[in-house]
This record gives structure tokens, sequence and C-alpha cells, in this order.
């Protein structure tokens, strides 16, 4: 069952509601990150080019109380829309109500707005993070087709995708939507073998559906980050005090056996006695931390044995840093990955967002991999198989 895409889309003079995702990092008003925002930039100017009249619209944060209003805000993100379009955008402080209809009614052809933060709804009853009808129908009203791009909140049924696909007479997905759809879902339903998938993290629990569903799919699972020692301790190893959760052992363990040797665990770690980038740091086997020591980087020999399974992979997926790579002298193992995967020139590299992504961007690798998804927590549901409502509310064709 395939969505509507902006190609099955007619657009000339109609006004065009475009959810995007610009929940962006911000410090003291300034965007630290904008990913979000240029990957919307094709569908955007997509619809403008078509003559549209485009009302786009994000959340930004949690909105948790009045005073969290001020900080976030849209209007900056409007602002550096602005620029990277090159033409004005309309900026309108509110998310219902006459001023914003009635600036709407006046947008022309090949013009763009944008209303305020989606989630200051939620400070009434969070009528946008829970899907109110009347919202809904209310944000619907005023346009004529429904364009989702936002993949990030995919995952969720919110007022401003679901509640406003239900309510409007055509709906279909932008291009990010539709490519972060291609790339995922197809490296996992359709891949092109070897199809390897790396997955990091603090915790096994995080990543529970994801490695049931790969365990069908994948060649090779290579297990890297915090989840590394509840694997390790469920086979009665010493990890000493690093990351384990202790109530998911026994799952660990049915995990690797229902796995056998598609799943790989790390060989060698960077260990040390303290959660510090100053404290003393060395490499020892999986067999070698002490009662009062940690590992919090995959080790050399790790990183040697996962290039070797990578060098012949033709798919791969990446979800969680192998290590705590905010600290140099454990960023090691995911810049190795980093440099791995943005050497394999045959293959179809993918980050399914996250800290991986952060990774991936800040070290520089961005334009390497043949795709870096937008959303962590979407990312994750859609490589479990799950159904995201996000996409399911649209139209097919």
């Amino acid at each position: 069952m395939a969505i509507k895409t902006l190609k099955d889309l007619q657009v000339k003079g109609k006004t065009v509601l475009v959810r995007v995702d610009f929940n962006v990092p911000m410090e003291s008003g300034v965007i630290t990150d904008d990913n979000r925002i240029r990957q919307a930039l094709p569908t955007l100017n997509a619809l403008l080019d078509q003559a549209a009249k485009v009302v786009c619209f994000s959340h930004l944060g949690r909105v948790k109380s009045e005073a969290d209003k001020a900080s976030l805000s849209m209007k900056p993100i409007a602002e550096a829309l602005s620029e990277k379009l090159g033409r004005p955008v309309i900026f309108v402080p509110e998310t219902r109500g006459t001023a914003l209809e009635a600036a709407v009614k006046e947008l022309k052809a090949g013009e763009i707005l944008m209303f305020e933060n989606t989630r200051f709804e939620d400070l009434d009853g969070k009528k946008e993070s829970k899907n109110d009808p009347e919202l809904g129908r209310y944000w619907a009203s005023l346009g004529d087709v429904f364009v989702n791009d936002a993949f990030g909140t995919a995952h969720r049924a919110h007022a401003s995708n679901v509640g406003i696909a239900s309510n409007i007479a055509e709906s279909a997905a932008g291009y990010l939507l539709e490519k972060e759809i291609t790339f995922i879902g197809g490296a996992v339903d359709e891949p092109k073998r070897p199809f390897v998938a790396i997955l990091g993290g603090a915790k096994v629990s995080d990543k529970i559906g994801v490695i049931n569903h790969l365990i069908g799919k994948a060649d090779k699972i290579l297990i890297g980050g915090g989840m590394s020692y509840t694997f390790l301790k469920s086979q009665g190893i010493e990890v000493g005090t690093s990351l384990v959760e202790d109530d998911k052992l026994q799952l660990a363990q049915a995990l690797l056996e229902k796995a056998g040797d598609k799943l790989v665990l790390p060989v060698d770690f960077k260990i040390t006695t303290e959660f510090s980038n100053t404290s003393p740091v060395r490499i020892g086997d999986y067999t070698d931390i002490k009662p009062d020591e940690m590992g919090l980087d995959i080790g050399p020999k790790t990183l040697a044995h996962y290039r070797e399974i990578l060098q012949s992979a033709v798919t791969v997926v990446w979800n969680g840093p192998v290590g705590v790579f905010e600290m140099s002298n454990f960023a090691s193992g995911t810049i190795g990955i980093c440099e791995t995967l943005a050497h394999l020139e045959h293959a179809t590299t993918i980050i399914g967002g996250g800290d991986s992504a952060s990774a991936a961007i800040n070290l520089g690798f961005e334009s390497a991999f043949s795709h870096i998804s937008t959303g962590g927590g979407a990312s994750l549901e859609y490589l479990e198989g799950k159904a995201l409502p996000g996409v399911t509310c649209l139209d097919t064709v």
C-alpha cells in the first residue's frame, strides 16, 4: 500500500498545510544545529515553486508552563528559514484565532507563513500531543491540502499530523518523509545483502524490539555501547561497575540464544575506574574487567573485527553510538565506525537518527552517508517493524 507523495498533488493556488520538524537545538535563542531545517527545504521549495500558499508549523521543545513560551517560540526558526529559502517567511505568533486565520486568508500564491509552536496548545490539556479532535479539525480548516514532512514525530498520533489528515480533503508525504520511508523501510524490508545492523546506546531495553525484529532480517547485528555489558553479564562474565540492566539479564540471554552467531559482541573495551574523561584509561579484553572498573568504549580489536564484517556489507543501518563519544577518551570506537561506514562506497549506509546521527554530523561525515534520519524515536519504531501513525494517516494511491 503506497502513500501519496508530492508528485501526486496539484497544489497551484491551494493552501497547503505542511507539518515540518523544526525541533532544533537552541542555546540562548541561537540555533546550534539547523539540519532539520535544511532537510525540509526541498519540500517547501517545491510547493512554493508550484505556486502553492504554504502554511508550515512545528513543535519546539517541551512546553510545560507559560514561562516556557518565551524561550520556545518559533520566531527565530522562521527567521532562519527565511534566510535559507531566500524569501520572506510571514510569522504569526499564534496557534489559533482571528489573527492566524486572517494571515492565512491573505496569503498569495508562492508565499509562506509559519505559525507558533504547536506545543503551546499542550498547556491546556495536552491538546496537541493527545490529538484533540477539535484542534485537529481547526487546523485542517485552515487549508486545502496537508503534507506531512515531519518524520521525527511520525511515530506519534498528534493533532498536527493525524488530527489534520483525518479532517482534510487530501494528504500526502513530503520529500523528507518519503525519503525516510524509502531508505529505512527499504533497508529492513528488502535489503541488499549482506545486511549488517550496528546497534549501540546505553540500554538493551531501548532496543529490544529492534533486535527482535532484525534477528529475522539482518545477516549480522554488531553490538556496542552500554548494552554490551548486560549481554556479557547475562553469560556470567564480570563487568565491574559498567552499566548493566540487571532486570534484563534473562532477556539478554534469550536474545543471544535466538540470534546465534548473528549477534556479535565486543571482545575488548576501553576501561577506567570513573565515569570521567580525566581518569586513567586502559585497554582490556571482555574477560578482563575488574570489580572496580567500567567499560566506556569498544576497544581496538573489536573495532577491527567490526570493520572486517562491514567490508562485505551492501546495506548497513546504524543506531546508537558504541561508546561515550561525548568524552574524547571514549570516542574512538564511534569515530572508527563513522570512518568505516563513510568509506563503504559500494554500500547503502543509513543512520537511524539520535546520538549516532549527531556524532556523524559533528564529526564531519554527514555527506558520506546514503541517509541520516531526522527522527531517533521514529527510526527505532520503524526498525522494529511498527506502523507509524504519522505515515498511515496519509492518503494512499
